[in-house]
């Protein structure tokens, strides 16, 4: 879809306040026109002394009226057309929104968070403008043209209007040379400010890093010389805008002199009065607003045009997931992975190697292994942010495509390694999988999470802001307050992705301890731990050992200590490491 089809599908949805805005627009242009005429005919009729005293007052309140006839309709059509475009604004933000929410993390590797923000802001804006601020000049100038050249020519001669409008071919090729030049410098401008715009992202989110190493002025040298070049962008862009003026002020004066050479001529032979030459001059005059009309339109179109080439690439780009399941059953069950392989995009070597394994319904599993041995890649297959290449998942009856992502998901809580955390409060972050939640069962899901007491020691306890991100609270904290989040509600399945490693191991096994109970109680709700320290999962019914994407080890806790491999010699290591830490 084109900037003009996308532009034309929005009119159509909103033309009545595009039709109400022309009517206004016509009317504008209709009196706008006659005000000259009005005058000429003054002037003629006042040389002749035809018209004096009452009559003469009438005419020129006429003149009058028609003027602030012309205010209010100028008015009335400003309300009707950028009520409308600002909904088009709105609705490009909403869907570049939707479209980023449905998008997996395969999408987001290749995207830059900053231009992804300008997006949503300059372009839209721009695309914006062009649905608003063009066809209002567009319309408008284009009808008063028609109407002044009209006039011009039917109303008062047509010799002189023919001689007039002989310089504007030259402003119709003035206008084709720049605007080529404005849609470059405006697509560069563009893209200059969303590299902008990513590093002050990037730096705002990674502030205390930049602190610690000292990097602070190398990041301030970068952000001023992206700083420059967004503002040299901007100004080459604004400067080929500019450009429109020269040319129409060439045209115009070259137009101005032909009419006083040409006007002057008639009027010396008795073929033109001076009412009608003031008439003709004041109609020339007004020339102006159509002509600088068509250069604002054409900056304004080739800046949306640009905006919209950088934007209908991420509105219509496929979906790295597709949401095609139609079971209308929630997942629940027996959980399978049957002969896996996956690798990343852009990868070759395999993350999983033909992985297969069974959770039963209301056991815990736990996932072990060395650094990029494919535990990760494990859960987020399980929520699906990527694909399998080869094998099937199957939860109960049914592969995990069968479900709709919003059953599916709404069956998982997951707390990741690096929980994620919005500027609210602590009990709001708690809340979030469950917002009709009371304080009584947020407290008790913290207090499950091993936080509470964290949190009653805040100044505002569960009321107090966490900052963006979570700045305000410890790695333990956070992940703690996810945790708590997951037990608010009551999915089948809990993963905890190493979510316990910025924990002590005193508060690991009061958590544990607290789900293993969670589990009593509800013997039907199953849990997948995954983790670098293995006392989160000496507890889990059944463990499973991975290394380079495939399973070297299964069995339970006492059964791979038994072994005397990777499982049996890493458990000594860290119970070593742990009562050292404890002497």
């Amino acid at each position: 879809m084109t900037l003009y089809q996308l532009l034309a599908q929005f009119i159509r949805q909103h033309w009545r306040a595009y039709v109400a805005a022309a009517v206004m627009l016509f009317l504008v242009a209709a009196f706008t026109v006659l005000i000259p005429r009005k005058i000429g005919h003054i002037i003629d009729a006042m040389v002749e002394q035809n018209l004096a005293g009452e009559a003469l007052v009438w005419e020129l309140a006429t003149v009058v009226m028609m003027g602030v006839a012309i205010y209010f309709l100028r008015v009335g059509w400003r309300l009707q057309l950028f009520a409308a475009s600002y909904k088009l604004g709105a609705q490009l933000r909403l869907r570049l929104y939707q479209r980023l929410s449905l998008q997996g993390p395969a999408f987001f590797q290749q995207q830059r968070t900053g231009d992804l923000m300008a997006l949503g802001t300059n372009d839209a804006d721009a695309i914006e403008l062009a649905a608003g601020e063009a066809a209002l000049a567009g319309f408008d100038g284009l009808m008063t043209f028609v109407l002044v050249i009209s006039m011009m020519t039917l109303g008062v001669d047509w010799r002189l209007a023919l001689a007039t409008l002989l310089p504007f071919p030259f402003m119709a090729w003035a206008f084709k040379r720049i605007t080529h030049h404005v849609h470059d410098a405006s697509k560069d401008s563009l893209e200059r400010f969303s590299k902008l715009n990513d590093h002050v992202q990037e730096t705002i989110s990674g502030v205390r890093t930049l602190r610690v190493l000292g990097l602070e002025q190398r990041s301030a040298a970068q952000f001023a010389q992206l700083a420059e070049d967004a503002a040299a962008a901007s100004l080459s862009s604004q400067r080929w805008e500019a450009a429109y003026e020269p040319a129409v002020g060439v045209t115009l004066t070259a137009a101005g002199a032909l009419t006083l050479g040409v006007g002057a001529y008639l009027v010396w032979q008795n073929e033109m009065t001076i009412g009608n030459l003031t008439a003709f001059s004041m109609y020339l005059g007004q020339l102006i607003w159509p002509m600088f009309a068509a250069g604002w339109v054409l900056s304004l179109l080739e800046r949306g045009k640009a905006a919209w080439g950088r934007l209908r690439p991420v509105l219509e780009a496929d979906l790295v997931i597709q949401d095609l399941g139609q079971l209308k059953l929630d997942p629940a069950g027996e959980l399978r992975f049957e002969d896996v392989s996956f690798s990343y995009p852009a990868q070759t070597n395999l993350a999983l190697k033909k992985l297969s394994f069974t959770l039963t319904e209301g056991q815990t599993l736990g996932i072990v292994g060395p650094t990029g041995a494919g535990k990760s890649t494990v859960v987020r297959l399980l929520l699906r942010q990527f694909e399998t290449a080869q094998g099937q998942l199957v939860w109960g009856d049914h592969h995990l495509h069968a479900y709709p992502l919003e059953r599916l998901r709404n069956a998982i809580n997951w707390v990741a390694q690096e929980p994620f955390l919005f500027s609210a409060s602590i009990a709001s972050n708690i809340a979030l999988s469950n917002p009709q939640a009371t304080r009584e069962q947020i407290m008790h899901a913290a207090d499950l999470a091993a936080i509470h007491d964290d949190i009653l020691r805040f100044p505002e306890g569960y009321d107090t802001p966490v900052g963006e991100r979570g700045v305000t609270l410890s790695g333990g904290q956070k992940q703690r307050v996810a945790i708590a989040r997951a037990l608010l509600t009551e999915s089948p399945l809990l993963l905890l992705d190493d979510a316990l490693s910025a924990v002590d191991t005193d508060t690991e096994t009061r958590i544990l301890r607290h789900l293993a109970e969670l589990r009593a109680a509800r013997p039907e709700r199953s849990a997948i731990i995954v983790s670098h320290r293995l006392s989160a999962v000496a507890e889990a019914d059944h463990i499973i050992v991975l290394r380079e994407g495939a399973l070297i080890e299964q069995g339970t806790h006492q059964q791979l200590l038994e072994l005397d491999t990777w499982y049996a010699s890493q458990w000594k290591y860290q119970q070593l490491e742990a009562a050292l830490e404890a002497a």
